[in-house]
């Protein structure tokens, strides 16, 4: 009998708290994955900015690859996925401006005045697709200091910049590209309109590249920095947006179900052929994301796991150090529905103070306050579940689909209890899992791209084979529908 065909491939995943590198095997049909080394990306501060330390991060990215030397195998590939909307200004010598700004630092407030001076939300939207968010690349651009544009030969999102360091190549992936507020999903390009409008040099944005776009070896001088000179990888650009990663790596059968990235951002919508600019799908503020082979991600932002992780900081920060694991069974064992929060409400976008701008929410609405961790953390999970429940509600409502299941995929679908909660709001059954979606669907891409696998259906069955999914049911509907008409009540963002 023939042994099946072995390949190896390696996916650097940079997320928002973060950054990974991770090895995989795909052997004939079924896909394994080991974590080389885990480096944190979090967010700095430099004077009243918030930042991205990309020379901190770009070296244990350099680290992550002398580890994967070590190892010794044949890596035929490498791909970058990342969050979206930051980007990285290079110059024509292939340095960087400095600084990379966060998405939460506070100058998108004015991008999105001095945009809006120019065009309208309604136009901005029938143009890309793209809901409103005032970190969305474009305000960012509207906010630049001309001084730094006047320097920049190309703007590179995160994970593009990321493939343009390995590589050489300065391309925008299209699925990471659709994330900027600057792309027409309608035919694939740049936005010219946009660009004129709001005075924008989109000579600096690079060409736009499918997913799977081949783009060559590791660069000579890093490959021998690294120990991967005698057999450099190939640098492809898979879906560098990690959610479009993480919806190649749902392993969905049929039509009838939604996918949750469920992380520091939840993300939640359907697969669709074509984009959604309809007026109920702006007035929603849905998004049109682009995914493999030119889908388009319907889909919505929501703040997801972000609270939790902050009021986790804040409790460290003032001596009260809790895990999540022991969070979650404080949040167990709290009473059910006591206080509610809108998690989706602009005041808590920005970091710091957690814990009392959700009491201060609740004061304001009359709410009970949440007086201990564990009812703070049932508050965040219950009323992300029912936050879900509305998501879900205007998905079917814009697209006239009826669905019967939610895939919950990432490292938030480790929370078990907060999928029982979904799946008791939603009142379908949630399949839990994989929790390294994001990273197998970027490895899957690359292997499509290498011509190991044909199409994305072929793709999700390896998902399927290689990891577990663990179904949650909904429990009895009564005490969820009175939550979700009181938190209708709360207002939204």
């Amino acid at each position: 009998m023939e042994a099946p065909l072995t390949s190896h491939h390696l996916a650097l995943d940079l997320g928002a708290e973060s950054g990974r590198l991770i090895a995989a095997t795909l052997e004939g049909d079924r896909l394994s994955l080991e974590e080389i080394h885990r480096f944190s990306t979090g967010a700095t501060r430099e004077g009243h900015s918030l930042t991205w330390d990309i020379p901190r991060i770009w070296q244990d990215v350099q680290t992550a690859l002398t580890r994967a030397a070590t190892l010794d195998r044949p890596w035929s590939s490498l791909g970058t996925d990342s969050w979206g909307v930051d980007y990285l200004l290079f110059r024509a010598d292939g340095s960087i401006v400095h600084p990379t700004f966060h998405y939460r630092d506070a100058r998108t407030a004015r991008g999105v005045a001095a945009a809006h001076a120019r065009i309208p939300w309604t136009g901005i939207f029938a143009e890309t697709g793209i809901q409103f968010m005032p970190l969305n690349t474009l305000y960012q651009l509207a906010a630049e200091a001309p001084d730094r544009l006047a320097q920049t030969d190309r703007l590179l999102l995160i994970g593009d910049g990321f493939n343009r360091l390995l590589s050489g190549v300065a391309v925008a992936e299209a699925s990471l590209a659709s994330t900027s507020m600057l792309y027409r999903p309608a035919d694939g390009t740049w936005s010219s309109h946009l660009c004129c409008t709001l005075h924008l040099p989109q000579s600096i944005l690079p060409p736009i590249v499918p997913s799977g776009t081949r783009l060559g070896p590791l660069l000579p001088d890093l490959a021998s920095r690294v120990g991967l000179a005698a057999s450099p990888p190939e640098v492809i650009a898979s879906c560098s947006h990690d959610t479009a990663a993480a919806v190649v790596g749902v392993p969905s059968e049929g039509d009838d179900w939604a996918y949750l990235s469920s992380g520091t951002w939840s993300l939640m919508g359907v697969e669709c052929p074509t984009p959604v600019l309809t007026a109920a799908a702006r007035e929603r503020n849905f998004t049109n994301e682009i995914g493999f082979g030119n889908t388009v991600r319907l889909l919505k932002n929501i703040s997801g796991l972000w609270l939790l992780q902050e009021c986790r900081r804040a409790w460290t920060e003032a001596g009260h150090p809790h895990d999540y694991t022991q969070l979650v069974a404080l949040a167990e064992a709290a009473p059910p529905f006591r206080s509610l929060i809108r998690p989706d409400h602009p005041c808590f976008l920005a970091p710091d103070g957690m814990p009392d701008r959700i009491a201060a929410f609740c004061r304001d609405r009359g709410e009970p306050v949440p007086e201990s961790p564990g009812a703070m953390v049932r508050c965040i999970l219950e009323s992300l579940a029912l936050l879900y429940r509305q998501t879900r509600d205007q998905i079917q409502e814009v697209t006239g689909r009826s669905l019967q299941r939610l895939h919950i995929v990432g490292g938030g679908s480790q929370n078990a209890l907060l999928n029982q909660f979904t799946a008791s709001a939603l009142g379908i059954p949630v399949h839990a899992g994989p929790v390294e979606a994001t990273a197998a669907g970027n490895v899957l891409v690359q292997a499509f791209a290498l011509g190991r696998l044909p199409s994305l259906a072929s793709m999700r069955a390896v998902v399927r084979r290689s990891f577990p999914v663990q179904v949650f049911h909904p429990e009895p509907a009564h005490p969820w529908n009175a939550a979700y008409h009181r938190f209708q009540t709360l207002g939204a963002n």
